[in-house]
C-alpha cells in the first residue's frame, strides 16, 4: 500500500491560504459536529448532509455546499485533509487564491449531482469534501502531470509520477463506481461524487491550461516538497 505525504511544489505563485484555510475550516467543523454527541451529530449530518431524495422533492439545495464541510468520523475526515495538503496548494498557488475558490465550491456541486444522478432516491446523506477534492485531484492531473507525489511503500520511500498515481486512482474510484449500479445496499461510499468531481476537475484543468498558458507538461517545480506528514 503507497501511502502519500507530499508532493513537487511550483515555482512562485499564489500563497496557498485558502488550500490551508480550508483545512482548518473542515477541521473546526467536525471537532463542532463531534462535540454534539452521536445522535445529535447525525441529526446534524441529515440536515446538512447532500440526501438525493431531499433535491428530489425541491428541498436542501444548499446541502451541495453545506455537504462537503462535513464528514463521517475522524479517518475520514484525515483521509481527506491529507489529500487537501498535498493537491490543492498547487492549483491555487496556479490559478489564483478567487478562481481557485470558485472552481472548489463548483466542483463540490458537480461531485454531488453525478451522485444525485446514481442514486436516484436515495434518503442516506453523502457527506466529506472528496468530491469537490476529487475535482482538485482532476485538475492536478491535467496541470502537473510530471510532478512527483512523495510518500511511503510500506517502509520505502519513494516517489510516484501524479499522472499514475491519480490515475490508478481514478481507475479504482470509476470500477467501484460501475460496480455499484443496481446494488440497492451500497458500500456507504459515493463513488459516483468521486468520479464526477474528477471528471469536472480535468475539464476545468484544460480551461486553466488555456487560460493561464501553462506549458503542457507543465516544468518548473521547487527542489523542495510538501512539509510532510
Amino acid at each position: 500500500m503507497f501511502f502519500p505525504t507530499g508532493d513537487d511544489q511550483v515555482r512562485g505563485g499564489h500563497r496557498p491560504h485558502f488550500a490551508y484555510g480550508l483545512i482548518a475550516l473542515n477541521v473546526l467543523i467536525y471537532a463542532y459536529q463531534y462535540s454534539l454527541g452521536p445522535e445529535a451529530g447525525q441529526a446534524f449530518i441529515y440536515e446538512w448532509g447532500t440526501i438525493p431524495a431531499r433535491l428530489e422533492a425541491g428541498e436542501g439545495y444548499e446541502t451541495l455546499i453545506t455537504s462537503i464541510f462535513l464528514h463521517g468520523g475522524w479517518l475520514h475526515l484525515i483521509g481527506n485533509m491529507l489529500y487537501m495538503w498535498i493537491f490543492a496548494d498547487n492549483i491555487e498557488a496556479t490559478v489564483g487564491s478567487l478562481r481557485f475558490v470558485i472552481f472548489y465550491f463548483l466542483g463540490g456541486i458537480a461531485a454531488g449531482l453525478c451522485h444525485l444522478y446514481f442514486n436516484w432516491g436515495s434518503e442516506v446523506p453523502a457527506v466529506g469534501a472528496s468530491g469537490a477534492l476529487s475535482a482538485v485531484m482532476g485538475a492536478y492531473i491535467v496541470l502537473f502531470p510530471r510532478s512527483n507525489v512523495r510518500g511511503y511503500f510500506f517502509f520505502f520511500r519513494i516517489n510516484i509520477p501524479a499522472f499514475l498515481f491519480l490515475g490508478f486512482w481514478f481507475y479504482q474510484q470509476s470500477s467501484a463506481g460501475y460496480a455499484s449500479l443496481g446494488d440497492s445496499a451500497g458500500t456507504g461510499i459515493a463513488w459516483w461524487a468521486h468520479i464526477g468531481g474528477f471528471v469536472f476537475g480535468i475539464v476545468a484543468g484544460f480551461w486553466f491550461r488555456a487560460t493561464h498558458h501553462i506549458p503542457r507538461h507543465s516544468e518548473g517545480y521547487r527542489s523542495r516538497h510538501n512539509a510532510e506528514i
